[in-house]
């Protein structure tokens, strides 16, 4: 039996892809279209901050592994990270990702030294 070709550019084996489901509510939930150039974590952090998706339920994956996982509680964590190190709430389209991800210990408190 032959293998399948790659549906993943040679130039872009490399490295790790990461896509958002996103849950619609009634619509249902899909993988979000993403450009190949905007589909590293970087990425994907800046566009979930900025509020890209309207309830994103996980993230998933490495080519270059081969490996198709779930990253959520990584990607959740480092939006905590990044909120705290910011003193910014985490935005409300994350906060149900964040809080069923995040682990307890890492949760961002309501109160902050000024």
């Amino acid at each position: 039996m032959r293998s399948s070709p790659s549906i993943v550019p040679a130039d872009r084996l490399d490295r790790d892809i990461y896509l958002v489901a996103d849950d619609f509510g009634r619509a249902g939930s899909a993988w979000r279209e993403t450009d190949m150039e905007s589909a590293d974590l970087e990425t994907v952090l800046q566009d979930l901050l900025a509020g890209e998706y309207r309830r994103p339920s996980r993230v998933a994956f490495n080519t270059s592994e081969r490996w198709s996982e779930d990253v959520s509680e990584d990607v959740a964590r480092e939006i905590q990270h990044q909120c705290n190190l910011q003193l910014t709430d985490i935005p409300s389209n994350l906060q149900e990702f964040v809080d069923r991800y995040a682990a307890q210990d890492t949760r961002q408190y309501s109160s902050r030294l000024v």
